[in-house]
């Protein structure tokens, strides 16, 4: 059942006026939302529930982030202060955050013009570099204590977007939203086989070697999946699918593309790559459900939402994995143009070489022909609700490792 937030102690603590209506919003993958409407207008209540993300010294970062970027005009959606300048509030040992409402809609890449994809790829690059700007090296640890002890969070300034805020005469509909999480999972647990490492011979056919994005704050990423885990994991799925009653047609397919994907894995596993490239702050779940247009301002994203994963990352990968989630078709394969006109205005706007994307593009198709998330959420966790995006991930590998070429030189030429 979807926790009821407390709105009386919540807004109590801003100047919000009185609730009228509270309508979930499609629950995330990872948190919770709710349309509210209050005597004093429209706004989203933020319910940080994710064990992960839900750490309040966290949350504070990320809003710290948010007001920075909108001072530099990125559209962003920082959170309200309360009436202690606080922008996190933690009522019975949960975190909310309350935003103002933004109206709008998500867009895919099917729904873009080229024009539009490359703002898109603009837009992310200029996230890139104004996150080199606000962002220290280091974040200081934030302590966020319940309200008897004051956390000095600067009070935000409004937003350079209009919003408009007005009364509703009648309950709002709930609004439909579906995130997508970024393609990552937490490695498997190491068998003692693991201890042999596959080759490491990486296959960049677009180039090779290059710089890092200017002025990073770490050395390196992570080091990429090993195949001997990753064929550990496909044995152990297929156990779960065999034993999966009644077997239906997602078992079916579940099925083929484990196998198909160990065959990828037989025939490519020396074409591991080596760790990371250098590394800067990313919004880290960069896709279409998070970024958010007006009907009367199409051609412009009004608002990048849900900064949960910001963190320090490869931000060239960052760049590659928004392109493979906004621009997949539903048989599983890209849309090379307008993956191209993005990556231009992304290379441009973040000053990034193509070397380093040739390196990201190769990183991120390994990291999906070793990704397995969506069937251990169903198998593992018995959550279906990435099951609608599974036909066209899983064939999406295929199909790249089969125009490796085609998509490489999309993303640098």
């Amino acid at each position: 059942m979807l926790h009821a937030p407390p709105l009386g102690p919540l807004l109590e603590r801003y100047a919000a006026g009185s609730a009228l209506t509270c309508e979930p919003v499609d629950e995330g993958l990872l948190n919770r939302g709710y349309r509210l409407s209050t005597t004093r207008g429209r706004y989203f209540l933020k319910h940080h529930f994710d064990p992960e993300t839900a750490d309040p010294a966290a949350i504070v970062r990320q809003h710290r982030a948010t007001q920075r970027l909108a001072d530099l005009g990125v559209p962003v959606a920082p959170p309200l202060a309360a009436r202690d300048g606080r922008t996190v509030a933690v009522v019975g040992g949960h975190a909310y955050a309350l935003h103002p409402w933004i109206d709008g809609r998500h867009r895919h890449g099917g729904q873009l013009n080229p024009g539009q994809c490359a703002r898109l790829g603009a837009l992310l690059g200029v996230v890139h570099a104004s996150l080199e700007r606000v962002m220290p090296a280091q974040e200081p640890e934030v302590s966020v204590r319940e309200p008897d002890v004051p956390v000095p969070v600067p009070v935000p300034v409004p937003l350079p977007l209009p919003l408009p805020v007005r009364e509703p005469a009648v309950p709002v509909v709930p609004v439909r939203k579906r995130l997508i999480p970024a393609q990552r999972q937490a490695p498997p647990a190491r068998s003692p086989q693991a201890r042999t490492r596959a080759a490491t011979a990486p296959h960049v056919a677009c180039g090779a070697g290059g710089r890092g994005a200017a002025g990073t704050v770490g050395a390196v990423g992570a080091e990429s999946a090993d195949a001997i885990d990753t064929f550990a994991l496909i044995d152990d799925l297929l156990d779960r699918v065999r034993r999966h009653r009644p077997a239906d047609a997602f078992d079916a397919l579940a099925r083929h593309r484990l196998l198909e994907r160990r065959d990828l894995l037989e025939r490519h596993a020396q074409r591991r790559p080596p760790r990371g490239g250098s590394v800067g702050w990313v919004h880290g779940d960069f896709h279409p459900f998070n970024v958010l247009y007006r009907d009367d301002v199409p051609d412009v994203p009004a608002a990048i939402l849900d900064w949960d994963r910001l963190g320090v990352q490869p931000r060239a990968e960052e760049a590659v994995r928004a392109a493979v989630i906004f621009f997949v078709r539903p048989v599983g394969a890209l849309d090379l143009a307008k993956v191209r006109s993005y990556a231009r205005a992304y290379r441009r706007s973040a000053g990034a070489a193509p070397a380093e994307l040739a390196a990201a593009v190769h990183r991120v198709w390994w990291e999906r022909l070793n990704d397995f998330w969506m069937l251990r959420w169903h198998y593992e966790r018995g959550d279906l609700r990435a099951d609608p995006q599974f036909p066209a991930a899983s064939a999406l590998v295929v199909w790249w490792t089969r125009e490796y070429d085609a998509v490489c030189e999309a993303f640098v030429e």
